[in-house]
């Protein structure tokens, strides 16, 4: 039986103006964009179930073009992301938050458009589920989903982070 090699996990402090998270890469692509404000705890969480055991390495280098491209995305100049993603889910994550990256730059989206978008109309839960697992905040776009009625709903990285996104994105289509 073959032992299988554990991925080494790239971390580093994203320090942007008045923005502060954690986001970490594996040699694939970008794999966790924290919360806002949020300690290290809680990516180390994150690692602690998805990759157990992998060795974790603090490198800015390692992590440099993401960072590049999260701060155009805060200045407003980026609107699509063009990094690696290395995200790793069911079936059913996966195909959700594939749908979350086709929601265009400033532009809002229901759960249930998202669960229509899938042919899962009726998995409005389960979508739910699966946007509040993403592990990748910003990237792929969850806050750009909300209740059917227009309202705020969830978000990982707290409501003050969906709406200042929201607002940032309103912004940038003006400019």
């Amino acid at each position: 039986m073959k032992s299988q090699t554990k991925p080494t996990i790239y971390w580093s402090f994203l320090d942007y103006k008045n923005w502060k998270m954690f986001i970490a890469a594996t040699s694939k692509g970008l794999c966790f964009v924290g919360s806002q404000n949020m300690p290290f705890e809680e990516l180390a969480e994150w690692l602690k179930k998805r990759f157990p055991g992998s060795p974790i390495v603090e490198s800015r280098e390692e992590l440099k073009q993401y960072e590049i491209e999260l701060a155009e995305y805060l200045d407003g100049k980026r609107k699509f992301f063009t990094i690696p993603f290395d995200y790793n889910g069911t079936d059913f994550q996966l195909s959700v938050w594939t749908a979350l990256s086709e929601i265009p730059y400033g532009e809002i989206r229901s759960y249930s458009e998202i669960a229509n978008a899938i042919n899962k109309p009726a998995a409005v839960r389960a979508v739910g589920t699966a946007i509040g697992a993403n592990p990748i905040l910003i990237t792929v776009p969850c806050h750009r989903v909300v209740g059917k009625n227009g309202a705020l709903t969830g978000y990982r990285g707290g409501l003050e982070m969906k709406t200042r996104l929201l607002e940032l994105e309103r912004q940038g289509l003006s400019q």
